[in-house]
């Protein structure tokens, strides 16, 4: 099991601001497969995982980072500022 947070424009997409997921995947664009097989509005801000940061336990991460100890997985659009 593994909290799964949203923001921004993915929230907007899924609807949710966080949910708890059983999940078998072991990386992150594996967990990303699983999401995106379960709806459309999963399918849709899932679509161009290019457009995404991600984040494990709190620490930035790539999507083909290993799940092995998450207990949090945070997906976000890029961010800029100044």
């Amino acid at each position: 099991m593994v909290d799964v947070l949203y923001f921004a424009w993915v929230r907007e997409r899924i609807g949710l601001p966080r949910e708890t997921v059983e999940t078998s995947a072991a990386t992150v664009a594996e967990l990303v497969e699983e999401l995106r097989a379960r709806e459309e509005r999963y399918a849709a801000a899932f679509a161009d995982i290019s457009a995404l940061r991600v984040a494990i336990n709190q620490e930035l991460t790539d999507f083909d980072a290993s799940l092995d100890g998450a207990r949090e997985v945070a997906f976000f659009p890029p961010m800029t500022g100044g």
